[in-house]
């Protein structure tokens, strides 16, 4: 026994050692980081990643979600929040910001008051097989949220403090069109249809809509108090938008641009983030300060069920299947797992601190 036990410790060396040769960190149990290790996929298994950013600890942790156990984290620059991943899963986008956090407390004149490091703002690209970043792209200032084209080429960021929106050219690295949106711009999504990306402005409680290929604004639609952000149904026949100060999710007609529905969230709830089901049956929005997701039934669009999944759920991501869906826990550093089906939280992954955001790619 004392010679098994010599020899799995030595083991568990080396694998230490090889993981610090990598630059990445090994986690301790109940830490917020692990070796890079990551099984492979099995037969018939889509192998995919998740990847969380955190803004307080400035890094981004991979997740592997068939094990539902964190692989790796690594720094990407400055207060990390929103992600996206390339279709193929070989590229992360990561939205950084030289602006300060001020939390929800802090009074606006206090956070006036902090200086901010616009040299730090930007996409920086992740490399997902060495978990490196290859470069910074610019994003406009204070770049929080973003989408990408459907054919990989743009990405159109949200400016939060300048109420714009930067339509950036991923090969050239240059943006192409800064356009005008509603004040304190957040949550961005492009329609299914590849023509037009659609913007919340969390001050003037509206949704810009911008034409993807001549960077005009082609509309704009009042929601609900702070739209947080919004999500297409896989038709792109509807789309819903989540607002924080009402407690409201709002259903828009896509053609028509009109409200067709505003559905009251539970009481306690902030809407913060949205996602629709692969079959488009059933919409997610995570509540932040009221710790939960609800599930909307699109036939009715009336709130079927809420499941507690931890402190503020902010971002969320869903897999392919619909069979699993990712929450991002800013306070309790954590991402939840949950099982929509059963309306349960399967497991609790330890992350870095304060996880804004996630995404879910093809493993490279």
């Amino acid at each position: 026994m004392r010679n098994r036990n010599m020899t799995a410790r030595a083991l568990a060396a080396l694998m230490l050692l090889a993981a610090c040769q990598r630059g990445e960190k090994s986690a301790q149990p109940g830490g917020d980081t692990t070796s890079a290790a990551t099984p492979s996929a099995g037969p018939g298994r889509p192998h995919l990643l998740a990847y969380a950013t955190n803004e307080g600890s400035q890094e981004l942790t991979v997740i592997d979600t068939r094990t539902d156990s964190a692989v790796a984290s690594f720094p990407v620059g400055t207060r990390p929040r929103g992600v996206k991943v390339s279709a193929d899963g070989k590229t992360v986008f990561v939205a950084l910001s030289g602006s300060p956090r001020c939390p929800p407390t802090m009074p606006d004149a206090e956070c006036e008051k902090l200086k901010a490091d616009k040299s730090k703002d930007g996409i920086a690209v992740v490399d997902a097989a060495t978990r490196k970043v290859t470069r910074i792209l610019p994003g406009g200032s204070d770049p929080e949220a973003f989408d990408i084209s459907r054919d990989g080429n743009t990405l159109f960021v949200s400016n939060e403090d300048a109420g714009t929106a930067s339509i950036v050219d991923i090969p050239s690295g240059k943006i192409r069109a800064t356009v005008k949106v509603g004040r304190e711009p957040e949550g961005v999504r492009v329609h299914p249809d590849g023509n037009t990306v659609w913007v919340t402005g969390e001050t003037d409680h509206n949704v810009t809509i911008i034409d993807t290929k001549t960077a005009k604004v082609v509309g704009q639609v009042e929601v609900g108090k702070r739209p947080r952000a919004l999500a297409f149904t896989p038709d792109g026949a509807r789309a819903y938008v989540t607002s924080e100060v009402d407690g409201t999710t709002w259903v828009l007609d896509v053609p028509t641009r009109k409200t067709l529905k505003v559905i009251r969230m539970p009481a306690g709830s902030k809407p913060m983030g949205v996602e629709a089901s692969p079959d488009g049956k059933r919409v997610y929005v995570s509540n932040g300060r009221g710790g939960t997701v609800s599930v909307i039934e699109v036939a009715t669009d009336l709130v079927k069920a809420s499941v507690p999944v931890g402190q503020r759920p902010w971002g969320i991501a869903l897999t392919p299947d619909g069979k699993k869906l990712y929450t991002a826990n800013g306070p309790s550093n954590d991402v939840s797992v949950v099982d929509p089906e059963a309306l349960l939280v399967k497991k609790k992954i330890p992350v870095g601190q304060l996880p804004w955001g996630v995404a879910l790619g093809a493993a490279p």
